[in-house]
């Protein structure tokens, strides 16, 4: 009965979120902006169809989509926003030809009153040019319709192997001949255009853009809305009230505090013995720390692909290994990396809820398992290589090459591949989890969240499969929100916190009572801001005005809980002092107040930084949206998935004493890196690209005549300094990992037999 209140707050936080994210989403799907079934000028001349639209679509993927500069702002930032680019692009073309042929000159040349009269004529040729939903057609000004077609040279050259735009695709870090034919750089250049058509024409019956008036362009009056303005202080205004409502409930609450006298006087899971299936995870372990280091090597190539383009000290690796494709592989590794952490901890941990021994046949099931997650990376990575160098067709490219959407780039085979093998991954766990929810236990609670954290992670991978390479995007981008916000950010962080809930309580280190309230309490207010504030990811994604209002409001209640994670931090931190044995633990629970620091830092203020409507609006797109991307996924997931393996780790190793000179380099050269090459680099260049944006507009803040400036190449070269330090960190954490397995990581050993008492002196150097 005292945990039946929590019990009733999570289940009615889950049913009106969700039923909140089903219903908008309908919004989006309804509202989404149309495609034409032809476009053509007053004159009749058709310029592209629906069809070429959508195959236009198929193109942008092959080339690595999001991961070769932006569409409405999600993507790379080393090219520009193509969106944003063609608009301006296209616009200025447009008011050259009007001032050529109504006044017979150069735009540049005319009178202010002239001026005047082009900007009118340029302002309603965009912003009126309406769909037209009777005959499913778009007509557009003449003199539009020529500068459509002198865009669309220009990026048939860029995309091509022009000689006169060969510097131009350095400064993007873009490939010779990144599109082999005309034939697919013309359909790009009218996919592009239609994205830009949306974010400079109308809603019906409105006086803002299919986007949301997103991106800032003044020429045609693109400048935030009213809506923007408005949700943007109303959610901040939730954000105070939610912080002070949290402070409240702290200052009254009973504070609980273990008894030293109440701790076992040695570590309660050197009872569990290992068995088969837990000494099968070493190369669980191996996996995470492999793909970790190869993420941190395309990091660092990436880093230095945006200040010399093509090449790599003189050599010219773009022509094997383009932006594009290092860039998906640097991503997917470290999805790959975070989740094989978590999934071996929860490996780990099923015998353990198993009462100590492994369910039948569960050794065969982990390798299974291990061998499916290769044939996905292999596979994956390989396909993604022939889609980018297009050895693939159109078709096969979606299937087995790339997507060309950011986090879910990898082929639909191997999509499917990797659900099937987290589907194995869940009925490997519930073939523990599920007896152990029988029997009468303390920890029962804490066990039912983590089973019901362990069940999403399974199936809600799936939420990827429901678009297709011609599936709207913005549709497409709502269902890749689902992966990427609730699959990753939402149930990832429930499934820790309750399996580390679980192996506290199993420690003895927190009571069953206090733990399970505060994995109900916590999850609880984390996923009622953490699920409706999807939203806040598509407000310029061709989604209507109430997906900006739900995604400002709730997104903004994602810092409150971020404070109690820190002072959940505090507490493990001090709690393993307490008990001679616990100081084992003391570099795992040191990367999970890591953690805390970057929830804090990373998810929290670099987070709010763009969350709210009318800061996201200046700043989508830009390196401030990377400042939060690097401090949320490896300052909170990635030290979050080591410290696991740290956990995992320090009972494979039982009975040993830790060398822990490298793991502690390893966790301060992470930790300082990090920081520096944020505070060095990323965040200075995304705030003067936010002035830029905020004064010119968003093309400029993404274009080359920007990036390139001299004071951008300096604050992009100091980001060496804190790459170096944290390639050290990295080095460090392989190291003393492959020490563990090989023997250079460990001080003594006490006992050779596992689940020996260590001796305790040595284990007060750690």
């Amino acid at each position: 009965m005292k945990t039946r209140k929590y019990w009733l707050l999570l289940g009615s936080v889950l049913m009106i979120t969700f039923a909140i994210l089903g219903f908008y989403g309908n919004e989006v799907y309804r509202q989404a902006p149309p495609i034409p079934e032809v476009v053509k000028s007053k004159n009749g001349e058709i310029l592209l169809t629906k069809d070429e639209i959508l195959t236009g679509q198929q193109v942008w993927q092959t080339t690595g989509g999001q991961q070769l500069g932006s569409v409405w702002g999600h993507g790379a930032y080393q090219a520009p926003d193509w969106t944003a680019d063609w608009l301006h692009r296209e616009i200025i073309a447009f008011q050259e030809l009007a001032s050529s042929q109504i006044f017979g000159k150069s735009f540049d040349k005319l009178v202010s009153s002239e001026k005047v009269e082009i900007e009118a004529l340029t302002k309603s040729s965009y912003r009126n040019a309406s769909y037209n939903e009777t005959e499913g057609n778009l007509t557009l000004h003449p003199l539009r319709a020529k500068a459509f077609k002198e865009v669309k040279k220009h990026y048939m050259d860029l995309f091509g192997g022009s000689k006169d735009l060969q510097y131009l695709r350095e400064d993007y870090a873009i490939q010779e001949d990144v599109l082999k034919t005309d034939e697919q750089r013309e359909l790009f250049s009218k996919f592009i255009f239609w994205t830009s058509w949306a974010a400079s024409s109308n809603r019906p019956g409105e006086n803002y853009t299919y986007t949301n008036n997103w991106p800032h362009e003044p020429l045609i009056d693109n400048i935030p809305t009213s809506a923007n303005i408005f949700w943007s202080i109303l959610s901040v205004i939730l954000l105070l009230l939610g912080l002070g409502a949290l402070i409240w409930y702290n200052s009254f609450k009973r504070r609980e505090h273990q008894d030293p006298t109440s701790f076992s006087s040695q570590d309660p899971m050197k009872s569990i013995s290992l068995t088969p299936s837990m000494k099968a995870l070493w190369k669980y372990v191996f996996t995470v720390t492999g793909l970790f280091l190869f993420q941190v090597i395309l990091g660092a190539v990436l880093a230095h692909y945006t200040v010399e383009g093509q090449d790599f000290y003189g050599f010219p690796l773009s022509e094997y290994l383009p932006y594009s494709l290092i860039r998906t592989w640097h991503i997917q590794a470290a999805l790959f990396w975070i989740a094989t952490a978590f999934l071996a901890a929860g490996l780990f941990l099923a015998p353990v809820i198993n009462g100590g021994k492994d369910p039948e046949r569960q050794l065969l099931g982990v390798n299974i398992l291990f061998g499916a997650l290769l044939l996905v990376v292999v596979g994956s990575m390989t396909g993604e290589y022939l889609a980018i160098h297009h050895k693939l067709s159109l078709e096969s490219s979606f299937w087995f090459g790339h997507q060309g959407y950011e986090y879910t780039d990898l082929g639909r085979v191997w999509q499917i591949a990797l659900l099937i093998g987290l589907g194995l991954w869940l009925t490997l766990m519930l073939r523990a989890i599920l007896p152990a929810l029988k029997r009468k236990d303390e920890g029962k609670h804490i066990l039912a969240v983590f089973t019901g954290a362990t069940t999403a992670i399974g199936l809600f991978y799936g939420a990827g499969l429901f678009y297709g390479a011609k599936t709207h995007i913005s549709i497409m981008e709502y269902w890749r929100w689902w992966v990427v916000h609730l699959w990753v950010e939402g149930f990832f962080e429930v499934f820790a916190t309750a399996a580390l809930a679980f192996i506290f309580h199993k420690m003895g280190l927190v009571r069953s009572e206090s733990a399970t309230r505060n994995v109900l309490l916590g999850t609880s207010i984390f996923l009622v801001g953490g699920i409706p504030g999807t939203f806040h990811h598509l407000y310029f994604s061709g989604t209507p005005i109430s997906i900006t209002a739900i995604g400002a409001c709730f997104s903004a209640l994602e810092v409150v809980p971020l404070i109690l994670i820190g002072q959940e931090a505090w507490e493990t931190y001090r709690t393993h002092k307490l008990t001679p044995w616990a100081s084992d633990y003391k570099w795992p629970i040191m990367f999970f107040t890591g953690v805390a620091f970057w929830n804090l830092v990373g998810a929290g203020l670099l987070g709010f930084l763009i969350n709210p409507p009318i800061a996201l609006y200046y700043m989508q797109g830009l390196n401030t949206t990377a400042s939060h991307a690097h401090g949320a996924t490896f300052g909170v997931y990635g030290l979050l998935s080591l410290g696991l393996m740290l956990l995992v780790l320090r009972r494979l190793t039982q009975g040993k004493v830790w060398n822990t000179y490298y793991i502690k380099l390893s966790f301060w050269t992470l930790n300082a890196g990090l920081l520096l090459m944020i505070g060095l680099s990323l965040l200075p260049i995304g705030l003067l690209q936010t002035w830029v944006s905020i004064e010119t507009g968003l093309w400029y803040a993404r274009s080359s005549d920007f990036l390139q400036t001299n004071l951008i190449e300096t604050l992009r070269w100091a980001r060496i300094i804190g790459d170096i330090i944290f390639i050290i960190g990295t080095a460090s954490f392989a190291w003393f990992v492959m020490g563990l397995k090989f023997g250079w990581s460990y001080q003594e050993v006490a006992e050779q037999t596992l689940g020996s008492e260590p001796a305790l002196a040595p284990l007060t150097k750690n």
